[in-house]
């Protein structure tokens, strides 16, 4: 599939991409790679990549990558910048979904899932931090989702990762603006990259089958996106010189997440002279 986006002439630029092999990583890989850019592919599973190596040669670096291994990151890192001399993207897409309400989560099972999605970025971010600061710049992708924005019922230790990521990432972008380092946290809305299909449940109490029943039956199936359509998306960002802190994708999520803020500030609102009488 061809990615196109209008764009002023721009250098090329060398991409370091976390969960390459499928989804929205591989499409923003291919993307990147179709315009001329050179990336870096990894994934815990390369069996996927190996066709971006036949078809973009020398442009494609391909590696095996668990982000939960953080000295396996610093040295992929580290190769990777060894190899083409820079790194220009940085996108921190590996993660995947564990669901359940709060009461179902298993513990081992909630801490592997901050493991890939909360230090597994945290890992990626500070393995690159130093090559971007020594080369006086660089634009780090964090990906989160809606569930990092606005919290549902059953969305267990999925959407509170994502919520650390969210914060991570707004930290991150003021420690590093002097260093000339963009930060951006990209919130995808559902799109058919097979993401669902690999979410793992904890085991389901009947007392909350009710909501979760509800929840699923909210699921409008004409807000899921076509995930090439992303694409453009992520060059337009990479390329921008003023690029932004949040990226919503998709072309509903605007009314629902000024909704949820709306809510917010009623609530805060509402209980202003509780909170106020706190103070002193």
């Amino acid at each position: 599939m061809q990615y196109f986006v209008e764009r002023e002439v721009v250098a090329s630029k060398i991409w370091f991409i976390t969960g390459a092999s499928s989804g929205l990583g591989r499409i923003w890989a291919e993307a990147a790679l179709e315009r001329g850019d050179s990336v870096v592919a990894t994934a815990r599973d390369v069996g996927a990549l190996s066709g971006l190596t036949e078809r973009f040669g020398a442009r494609v670096l391909v590696r095996s990558l668990d982000v939960t291994d953080r000295e396996a990151v610093f040295a992929v890192v580290r190769e990777a910048h060894g190899r083409f001399g820079r790194l220009d993207v940085v996108v921190g897409n590996a993660g995947y979904s564990y669901t359940g309400a709060v009461e179902e989560l298993d513990i081992d099972e909630a801490k592997a899932n901050f493991d890939t999605n909360v230090f597994g970025t945290l890992s990626l971010i500070q393995a690159v931090l130093p090559i971007l600061r020594a080369q006086g710049g660089g634009h780090i992708l964090t990906v989160s989702s809606i569930g990092g924005i606005a919290s549902f019922p059953t969305g267990g230790a999925y959407v509170a990762s994502k919520f650390a990521v969210e914060a991570m990432s707004e930290a991150l972008a003021v420690e590093v603006a002097a260093q000339r380092i963009k930060v951006t946290i990209v919130e995808p809305g559902s799109y058919s990259t097979g993401f669902r299909s690999a979410t793992r449940s904890a085991p389901a109490m009947e007392v909350y089958n009710p909501i979760r029943e509800a929840i699923r039956g909210s699921f409008d199936p004409a807000r899921t996106g076509d995930a090439a359509a992303t694409a453009p998306a992520i060059l337009s960002v990479v390329d921008a010189e003023n690029p932004p802190l949040r990226l919503l994708l998709g072309d509903w999520l605007l009314d629902q997440m000024t909704d949820v803020y709306a809510a917010r500030i009623t609530t805060w609102k509402d209980w202003a002279e509780v909170s106020n009488a706190a103070q002193r």
